[in-house]
Parts: C-alpha cells; structure tokens; sequence
C-alpha cells in the first residue's frame, strides 16, 4: 500500500510544481510559498481534525517534538529555496535536479537511522544521480 501512496505523493508533487511556477511569474517566490503555506497548515489541522487525532498532540513526547520541530524549520527552508529555484529555473530541470535528495536521503537514513543499506537501492540512487538532467 506504500507504493500507491508514494506514487500518489510523486503525482502530487508533480503537479504542485506545475501549478506554483505557473503562480509566481508574477508573484515573489516567499511571497508564493507564505500563501501556500496557509492552505498546508488549514488543511493539515483539519484532516488531524477529522481524523479525531487532535488530542494526542498533549500526548507527544518532548524528543519527538525536538524532531519535529526541527524537520519543520528545515521544510521551510527547503520549499523556500524550492520556491526560489523555480522562480530562476524551467520548472523541469530544476525539479530533476531536486531528486538528486534521494541520494542524500539514503545516506542520512544509513547514518542516523541505521536503515539497511543494499545494492538496490545503492543502484537506484546511483541511476537517479546520473539521469537526473
């Protein structure tokens, strides 16, 4: 079933970059992504919401908000550079450029989160690289 929802997710993307450099021809980049920013922070409190999972936000513990927290700040680094990139770039080469994350994240997930690291994913990573413009 993960397979489905990270192709849905790629999909997503996908068009998420389609539809923000089609907005900011005319808009600031920061000024893009704070309006964006809106809508992700409505629609993520409501499905939290909907889901009737709003009371275990008490229940966090204080180093899972620490990650959190911290994968926040860098989210927000990351798409306003993003937003940035697109502004300057073809919204195609500069997102084909942006998969070159994956390569980075399996090192990071080797490293810190002890993930198993094969030669499959070592090749994958290694075809993404080289194919990515």
């Amino acid at each position: 079933m993960w397979i489905v929802f990270s192709l849905l997710a790629a999909l997503a993307a996908a068009i998420v970059v389609t539809l923000s450099k089609a907005g900011i021809k005319n808009v600031d980049s920061s000024l893009a992504f704070a309006v964006q920013s809106v809508l992700i922070v409505l629609a993520s409190w409501s499905v939290v919401a909907w889901q009737g999972v709003l009371p275990d936000v008490a229940r966090i513990e204080r180093k899972t908000w620490i990650y959190l927290v911290a994968a926040g700040v860098v989210t927000c680094v990351s798409s306003l550079l993003s937003f940035r990139v697109l502004k300057l770039g073809e919204a195609s080469r500069t997102s084909s450029l942006k998969r070159v994350a994956l390569v980075f994240v399996i090192i990071l997930a080797t490293v810190f989160l002890k993930e198993k690291l094969t030669w499959q994913v070592v090749a994958g990573a290694v075809l993404i690289a080289v194919g990515r413009s």
